[in-house]
């Protein structure tokens, strides 16, 4: 397959959790993949290039999309999965919280996406995933997280005024929201807490929110959509 036939997705957050994951889906589907962190394992996949980099600094996203049009001469999906998620209470969260959270969940979001939408736009093709969180719909007394909400609501949102403005362009904008998913930011030991959170008793699996990611990536007349992968939290408790 040649580098202009050869299907390519830029996965953010890729090292670990669900981005190592999507990464395997994609490649399972047979795209190549730029698979992006700020600290990365390059593996012995010829059709998986790593570039290790912050999206919270303005020059990453440049970066990432400028290395997928090198060695692959195109970009048909990004999956936006990068992100950070602190639970404070509102009058805990410091400066510094507001920051990090505001520089990778929104500036990075918007940064990576306008350079990954040009490309998409020269070929008149292209799909947008965007990784947020149940939260947005549903606040849990459990877990105060008004940080998380502030910027995975703009990227709710954000997704359907896309969704509109491109879908003439030939390109896809849609989401997964997970609820509380076992990765390895949560803590073994919380794991029956958290599963207690969702109407179906357990806490979601990467491999689900991987799924979620996949039919999107394949259901052609499916744009603005946020695909709600989470046991149930969104439609109540």
């Amino acid at each position: 397959m040649t580098s202009t036939e050869q299907k390519v997705a830029i996965v953010t957050g890729a090292s670990r959790g669900i981005g190592a994951g999507v990464v395997e889906g994609y490649r399972t589907h047979g795209y190549a993949v730029v698979a992006t962190s700020r600290s990365i394992t390059a593996p012995d996949d010829p059709l998986v290039l790593t570039v290790a980099g912050d999206l919270a600094e303005p020059e990453t996203a440049g970066r990432v999309v400028d290395a997928a049009l090198e060695r692959f001469g195109r970009v048909d999906t990004l999956v936006n999965n990068a992100g950070v998620f602190i639970a404070k209470p509102f009058t805990a969260y410091s400066d510094e919280d507001f920051t990090s959270t505001v520089g990778l969940n929104l500036a990075g979001f918007f940064r990576i996406t306008q350079r990954a939408v040009a490309a998409m736009v020269e070929r008149g093709s292209g799909h947008v995933v965007t990784v947020t969180t149940s939260l947005v719909d549903h606040a849990l007394r459990a877990v105060p997280s008004v940080l998380a909400s502030l910027t995975k609501g703009g990227l709710d949102a954000a997704t359907r005024s896309l969704a509109i403005e491109l879908a003439a362009s030939g390109i896809r904008v849609n989401a997964v929201s997970p609820g509380i998913i076992k990765t390895p930011m949560h803590p073994v030991e919380a794991h029956g807490a958290y599963a207690g959170l969702h109407p179906m008793g357990r806490m979601g699996e990467i491999e689900e929110i991987v799924h979620g990611v996949l039919y999107l990536e394949t259901a052609a007349f499916v744009t603005g959509e946020t695909l709600h992968v989470d046991g149930g939290q969104s439609a109540g408790h």
